[in-house]
């Protein structure tokens, strides 16, 4: 699975099931906001294991704000 800051995935596993992007990513780990439960604020670490890659990438302008987050992420 290729990730990068923008890439939206899938949780798949936990309580944050559903959409999220990723703002940061290491070989084990990965930031994710959401914008309304994770806000760009404070980001939600997870196992890259229990993510599923979609093929959409946000750009930087939908990742400035929590409620451009939130639009990108519904469509």
């Amino acid at each position: 699975m290729e990730l990068k800051r923008g890439s939206v995935v899938r949780s798949k596993a936990g309580r944050d099931r559903g959409f999220l992007a990723v703002l940061e990513y290491t070989e084990r780990y990965a930031l994710l906001a959401d914008g309304r439960d994770r806000p760009l604020e404070r980001p939600k670490r997870k196992n890259i294991r229990h993510l599923a890659a979609t093929a959409h990438i946000l750009s930087e302008d939908e990742l400035a704000t929590n409620r451009s987050l939130r639009r990108a992420l519904t469509k």
